[in-house]
């Protein structure tokens, strides 16, 4: 259960003097790639420093500092846990105020608590104007208590959607950091997307599709989901290629899509060196490329994915594709353009490589879902269509015939 905190002054709750502080650091952490020390606290990355001193795009940076699957592991006694954390929320000019972000906390796998981090800054967004301004705010506490008194496995999943500096860790009993990833007796699946594998508008950062996926396939994630940044970059396939795994998904072709970023002519070979940077690291891992999951405005329609302000007055925002269909002659892309030549590039390579495999997305979400759960703004999922993927993902990759099925690694 949650114990109330101060949302006004972010301070700590009655009582916290007496518990045992323990700085947060690197060993507490799974789920990133690297950690960064600032003034405000400990930043979790999911792109190292190499990529980030590599792309000039904010988005990115945006997407890579928001954690998601990212938590803090360890071994404790303690019936109370106490987080401080400074976050980072968006904000959108005319637009209802989104969710607070949710930490999520749980004992030794199974759910004992969500609360959220009150204070901290506010990236505030006016998409009409393309501008942005941070207005500062003060650092908060995340307050669990009523946990079982035994040795147990606490984990705390941070918001998938706020950029999240850790301060400290605060308990009434000891804690140790929780073996690290490759040495939990689970397969690690190193994942790759686009915002929906990032986990927009999920309930929370256990319930986004991957994490669901993970804990039903009982593997550990490192999710490399980046909203608007799944663009076949190099940094990020480097950054794949670099991290320790015992299974790969890349789930590709959405945001080249909406943001129209290329042809026909330049995916293809994209793909192909994508493809080639990560065996360079795992040449014999198994590795699942996903194509898009059904988006009708984009089946058959190029990008560029834009906002339709219609509804600002009413705090609506919806996407449409602005793109005209025609253009598909000149190479432009669809998503059913992108899947026929991922299936493609795909079987040409698994010819020489046995460990590659094949998924078309609309296995994980196709017409029949879209007429039961429509995208509410006609690209994003809700909660609902986060779950039924996540299980989906998780009966045909990890299942007994799937293709990340424990024991192919």
């Amino acid at each position: 259960m949650n114990s109330p905190h101060d949302p006004a002054s972010g301070s700590p709750s009655p009582g916290s003097a007496d518990l045992i502080t323990t700085p947060v650091t690197a060993p507490l952490l799974r789920g990133a790639l690297e950690v960064e020390s600032t003034p405000d606290g400990l930043l979790p990355h999911r792109l190292p420093a190499r990529a980030r001193a590599q792309f000039p795009d904010g988005q990115v940076a945006m997407a890579e500092a928001q954690p998601s699957g990212v938590r803090l592991a360890f071994r404790t006694r303690a019936t109370v846990v106490e987080l401080d954390a400074h976050r980072t929320r968006n904000s959108y000019v005319g637009a209802p105020e989104r969710p607070d972000g949710r930490y999520e906390l749980l004992v030794d796998g199974r759910p004992a608590g969500e609360d959220s981090v009150p204070g901290g800054n506010v990236l505030r967004i006016d998409m009409t104007a393309g501008t942005a301004e941070t207005l500062p705010g003060p650092p908060g506490t995340v307050r669990f208590t009523g946990l079982p008194a035994r040795s147990k496995h606490v984990e705390i999943w941070l918001p998938y959607n706020e950029i999240t500096r850790l301060i400290a860790l605060r308990t009434d009993a000891p804690v140790e950091p929780a073996p690290p990833l490759g040495e939990t007796g689970r397969p690690v699946w190193l994942h790759h997307g686009s915002s929906l594998s990032h986990g927009s508008d999920a309930a929370g950062p256990t319930s986004t599709w991957p994490a669901l996926a993970a804990s039903l396939g009982g593997v550990e994630l490192v999710n490399l989901g980046l909203g608007g940044a799944a663009l076949l970059d190099p940094f990020t396939a480097r950054a794949l290629r670099d991290t320790p795994a015992d299974l790969i998904s890349l789930k590709l072709g959405l945001n080249v899509v909406n943001a129209d970023l290329m042809r026909l002519r330049a995916f293809t070979p994209a793909v192909h060196g994508f493809l080639d940077t990560v065996r360079e690291g795992h040449p014999d891992t198994p590795l699942l490329v996903i194509s898009p999951v059904l988006c009708p405005i984009h089946e058959d329609t190029p990008g560029p994915g834009v906002p339709d302000f219609s509804g600002m007055d009413e705090g609506r925002i919806r996407f449409r594709a602005a793109g005209d269909p025609a253009e598909r002659a000149s190479g432009k892309l669809t998503l059913n353009v992108i899947r026929e030549e991922l299936a493609r590039v795909v079987a040409q390579r698994a010819a020489e490589d046995p460990h590659l495999h094949h998924l078309d997305g609309r296995e994980l979400y196709g017409e029949a879902d879209f007429a039961e759960l429509p995208l509410p703004d006609g690209l994003h999922p809700d909660a609902a269509t986060h779950r039924r993927i996540g299980e989906r993902f998780a009966s045909l990759a990890f299942g007994a015939d799937g293709p990340l099925a424990p024991g192919t690694a």
